[in-house]
């Protein structure tokens, strides 16, 4: 039998979305039935990950902490984050649940590896390079994560919240591109979509080097443990 998968979502509701349809496009169905049964919990009401991790805002962790436990009690056999910023309050999640929480960062970071890489170039909000969340997940693989400038940062983080207020336009792409593209010139063999608004706007199709989308890896190790067990 198939497992029944938890979702906390919200951040942002678009990316969930995202997810949501990857997941569905994944799956091998015929039929309805054939589908895996995915409870998500949508809550747009989170607080912000980036301000809390900075000491600028109210932590998220009980709230990720009772999304965890309601999906669990709803029914779910294991927990997903589509939200990778939010995976630096997994031990708070972790300690509320009874099932297993699934990391979209070492996914994330075991999708790269196919690659074997020795540099990747890692898009991530501020919150989770702050976490160091892709920093422990490649250095206990051996690869060198390479990060945007300071000022860069700055740039990514205003087009990460265009794309939450709904912006992918072909001004938000083409930024995004040219981030991304920033990292191969200084000698990423590969780039991570480590939040999972940059997949809204960015396609491995405009880069000269794979992208890794974290959605995408999520996805595929969902795929794997629900229904090939």
């Amino acid at each position: 039998m198939t497992k029944t998968v938890g979702v906390i979502g919200g951040m942002g509701p678009a990316a969930t979305v995202d997810f949501f349809a990857k997941l569905l496009a994944a799956t091998p169905a015929e039929r309805d039935q054939d589908h895996l049964r995915i409870l998500i919990d949508n809550n747009p009401r989170v607080p912000d990950r980036n301000a809390a991790i900075a000491g600028r805002g109210p932590s998220p962790g009980p709230q990720l902490a009772h999304s965890a436990r309601g999906l669990q009690q709803a029914g779910a056999d294991v927990i997903v984050i589509a939200c990778n910023t939010a995976h630096a309050f997994a031990d708070e999640i972790e300690a509320a649940i009874t099932i297993p929480l699934m990391s979209m960062i070492d996914a994330t970071a075991d999708a790269a590896m196919a690659r074997k890489p020795a540099r990747v170039g890692v898009l991530a909000a501020d919150g989770c390079r702050r976490a160091g969340l892709y920093q422990h997940a490649f250095q206990a693989r051996g690869v060198e994560p390479l990060f945007l400038a300071d000022e860069l940062q700055l740039d990514f983080m205003q087009l990460l919240y265009r794309i939450k207020a709904g912006d992918t336009g072909d001004a938000t792409r083409l930024r995004m591109e040219q981030l991304a593209t920033g990292l191969n010139a200084r000698g990423a063999e590969a780039v991570i979509a480590a939040c999972t608004e940059v997949p809204l706007v960015l396609s491995g199709d405009a880069l000269a080097i794979p992208l890794i989308s974290s959605t995408d890896a999520l996805v595929e190790r969902v795929i794997a443990f629900a229904i090939k067990g």
